[in-house]
């Protein structure tokens, strides 16, 4: 279905992203990834948060978390070791969820200086009464690192499951993309005509009608650049807190790469072609949630920078 035959007034807004498609795998230090290992210079030391943390009591260990997905199994809930620190106290190493190389994925900004390889990590604890959570994102050259660390630090429980990443392939997948329809992201007589289309469809076609905002405007998944979804929190208005800039995507974390209410976003391969809508998504979850992380409740994290100038402090929103 094509966007601009249905609404030819959406062509100035059309925008490049970068699907990354991610599948377990055993991707190396030097490859794009989710939950791969780190290209991180040995002699450098790994990135903690000095922050307060929420004091922990119980939770999963790494490796036990590991083996118990290889059986196919839920791992065991485990009491903090008495010998070990909680997220209470002392700094705690940040985790590696991703990194991402400009020679995979040219839609990728550039860094302070030219770097060309970015990578994001999450403190393994929760912050404040809220649960908030904290990222660090990391720019470097590719070709700097020789001597690389072999095991990162890790904390000895993590408080759920999802916290660790599944090692994870990337399949970059180019795609157009197109605002989010609510407030003033797109004049208002034209998300009156998308608002009216998709209760059209939705009359025509009944729960798996098409709908705009998740069918044609915006993929779900892992994805670099384009344009912000919206769903959770409406429509933000996201400026550099150094210069005052607007602030650009640079990527987007989901836990899902498909779920009912996208299913036409998934790949071919992926489906029945015998069945229509959601029905048709076919492939577990290795398919449905291959990184196995979660966001917020199941929300997507947005990451921002500043286009004026890439030093300046990116921002995270959750929506």
């Amino acid at each position: 279905m094509s966007v601009e035959a249905l609404f030819p007034e959406l062509a100035p807004y059309r925008a490049r992203t970068t699907r990354l498609h991610p599948r377990p795998g055993r991707p190396g230090a030097r490859d794009s990834h989710v939950g791969g290992p780190m290209l991180w210079p040995a002699d450098e030391p790994w990135p903690l948060c000095h922050e307060p943390h929420r004091r922990e009591t119980e939770g999963y260990a790494p490796d036990e978390i590991r083996s118990a997905r290889v059986a196919g199994e839920w791992p065991q809930s485990r009491a903090w070791p008495r010998a070990q620190p909680s997220g209470g106290h002392g700094p705690a190493p940040f985790v590696g969820l991703a990194q991402l190389f400009r020679r995979d994925i040219p839609a990728l900004a550039c860094g302070p200086d030219g770097t060309d390889l970015v990578q994001l990590f999450r403190c393994p604890f929760t912050h404040g009464p809220h649960l908030e959570r904290r990222y660090h994102l990391r720019w470097r050259r590719a070709v700097q690192a020789e001597h690389l660390l072999a095991t990162p630090p890790e904390v000895p429980l993590l408080r759920w499951e999802h916290e660790l990443p599944e090692p994870c392939v990337l399949h970059p997948e180019e795609v157009d993309t197109y605002p989010w329809a609510e407030g003033d992201t797109l004049p208002a007589s034209l998300i009156a005509r998308i608002d009216a289309w998709d209760d059209a469809q939705v009359a025509e076609h009944g729960p798996d009608a098409p709908s705009y905002q998740y069918d044609l405007s915006i993929p779900p998944g892992w994805r670099v650049g384009g344009y912000p979804s919206w769903a959770s929190t409406g429509p933000m208005t996201i400026d550099c807190t150094s210069c005052g800039t607007p602030m650009a995507l640079l990527l987007t974390a989901e836990g899902y790469e498909m779920d009912g209410g996208s299913h036409s976003w998934a790949p071919l391969e992926d489906r029945n072609p015998l069945l229509r809508g959601k029905a048709s998504i076919r492939g577990g979850v290795s398919v449905a949630q291959p990184t196995r992380l979660r966001f917020g409740r199941d929300r997507d994290l947005h990451v921002f920078v500043c286009p004026a100038e890439p030093g300046h402090a990116p921002r995270w929103v959750l929506a």
